[in-house]
């Protein structure tokens, strides 16, 4: 890599983002150590004054790293971009070994006794600790693998809650940030998108207490439900929504999920795609990738084909894509559009092109004729069965969703006079939250903040209150002598005998 002093103005975004500390301002000039370079290109696409001349020579000593598209170029002794490899003597060696479980028990935490995991009864149908002040509605003790144990239950009002819905899906829905609309009211909003899902966010203690608020508890507790639900997406798609079923996108109901973004998908059918044609572009909003320039293209013998994508360049053979209701949830209705150019020096006329997205559900093949056009020709038998590998690899489309809510709150006083005391055994898994009976994540730091897979909880169990807020039955579960030393109400104690079994007077 090199700097062209002329054109360098001494912006410094070379320096801030160089991964290895390479690049230095002297003099308002960048300056590049060229030992510590690794040739990865981040200031070459960082520079908006084309001021970095990309160079990629290998020098004696140096070592090429194959652990990612970057391929950086190390030299004896200094790091890759990634601050994991080192050029040791010549050798490529994993920075930090691999670690034991014993080696990192103490950061993993403890983890909660079997005998708590599962309550002895659950909130459902329990009622409400209000005022918060005096015992839950129901404090059960009985053993589990002859350990002696306390359940507090109650169906808690959660002002602090929320929903995460999930949409297994490549279709476009709607731009990151815009509303989620119940009707013409807000309750939510579209946040980033997962591996092959869409991602919204519903309620929220800001949405609950706001102007729409009963519409945004209606909403989570129907999701959470299992109910069906219809949103629309501000200046995007409508949808119907139902957990445990595929969603409807603008009456459209997608069959599959990708099976991974454009340069997954180069890279788990490569062998397929080579002996389908000779250039092979995975279209996606992401990634979209090209076969001959991409590590697993190469890997398998794939040959330079001259074909430019419009789209921009991540690292070879990897384009950042863009969104919209083309093939594979970009803008690409017409799957020729993707190519901005061919290096006639370079294509080769009889070639063909095989076009598909990370479903598989479209595809088309096309020849570079002798004029330099593409010309549309039958899908091949090796170009269809790789579509149809790539499709019977995706996972159906589904609908799923995450309630999230805040339990830290005047609720516990309803299990403990001492408050602060079962958020710290929540916290040391001396005590174990469910919701429903189903199992809990707890959110790190302080206060109890869980996540709980509503498809894990029975149908039905969720409400909610013109307070407005949620109602969440929550369970604890900890060992009797700990329910005793956080000064629990023992006084409210009824004894439980076995499961299935009603709580005895």
């Amino acid at each position: 890599m090199k700097i062209d002093a002329d054109r360098c103005i001494g912006c410094g975004f070379c320096v801030r983002d160089c991964p290895v500390e390479a690049v230095r301002l002297h003099k308002k000039k960048a300056v590049i150590n060229q030992e510590k370079c690794t040739s990865c290109g981040v200031c070459f696409r960082v520079c908006e004054n084309d001021a970095v001349i990309f160079e990629r020579a290998v020098t004696e000593g140096m070592v090429q790293c194959d652990a990612c598209p970057i391929n950086c170029l190390i030299h004896p002794g200094y790091i890759g971009a990634c601050q994991r490899y080192r050029n040791d003597e010549g050798n490529l060696v994993r920075v930090t070994p691999i670690q034991t479980y014993d080696s990192v028990q103490n950061i993993v935490g403890p983890e909660q006794p079997e005998s708590i995991r599962r309550p002895l009864i659950t909130a459902i149908g329990a009622g409400t600790t209000y005022p918060d002040c005096k015992p839950a509605p129901a404090i059960v003790y009985g053993r589990t693998n002859n350990v002696d144990v306390v359940t507090v239950v109650t169906e808690a009002p959660l002002s602090y809650s929320s929903l995460m819905l999930k949409l297994d899906t490549d279709v476009q829905v709607g731009e990151e940030g815009a509303d989620v609309l119940s009707g013409k009211r807000k309750v939510g909003m579209v946040i980033t998108e997962q591996y092959g899902s869409k991602m919204l966010s519903i309620g929220g203690v800001n949405l609950l207490t706001g102007e729409n608020g009963f519409a945004v508890a209606r909403t989570i507790t129907n999701i959470a439900n299992r109910e069906r639900v219809r949103l629309h997406i501000k200046r995007g798609s409508k949808l119907e929504v139902q957990v445990g079923r595929p969603p409807v996108i603008d009456g459209i109901q997608p069959e599959s999920m990708r099976v991974g973004c454009g340069s997954a998908t180069m890279g788990l059918f490569a062998p397929l795609f080579r002996e389908s044609a000779d250039e092979v572009i995975v279209l996606d909003s992401h990634l979209t990738s090209l076969m001959s320039e991409h590590t697993a293209g190469k890997f398998v013998g794939a040959k330079p084909s001259g074909i430019c994508l419009k789209f921009r360049m991540s690292t070879p053979g990897r384009y950042f894509g863009d969104h919209g209701h083309g093939w594979g949830g970009t803008s690409i209705v017409n799957p020729l559009d993707v190519i901005s150019g061919v290096d006639e020096k370079i294509a080769r006329p009889g070639m063909r092109i095989l076009i598909t997205e990370t479903t598989g559900r479209n595809g088309a093949l096309f020849e570079f004729r002798e004029d330099h056009t593409f010309q549309e020709i039958a899908l091949s038998t090796k170009a269809a069965n790789v579509l149809d590998a790539i499709a019977s690899s995706c996972e159906p489309s589904l609908a799923s969703a995450v309630y999230m809510g805040g339990t830290g709150g005047s609720a516990r006083a309803g299990v403990t006079r001492y408050p602060i005391k079962l958020t710290a055994a929540v916290h040391a898994a001396r005590a174990c939250l469910t919701v429903g009976g189903a199992p809990v994540y707890v959110l790190p730091g302080g206060g109890i903040n869980f996540l709980v897979d509503v498809e894990r909880v029975k149908a039905g169990s969720f409400s909610w209150t013109p307070t407005p807020a949620t109602i969440c039955p929550i369970e604890y579960t900890m060992e009797r002598e700990e329910y005793v030393k956080m000064g629990g109400h023992v006084e409210a104690m009824k004894p439980f005998s076995s499961p299935g079994s009603e709580i005895q007077a």
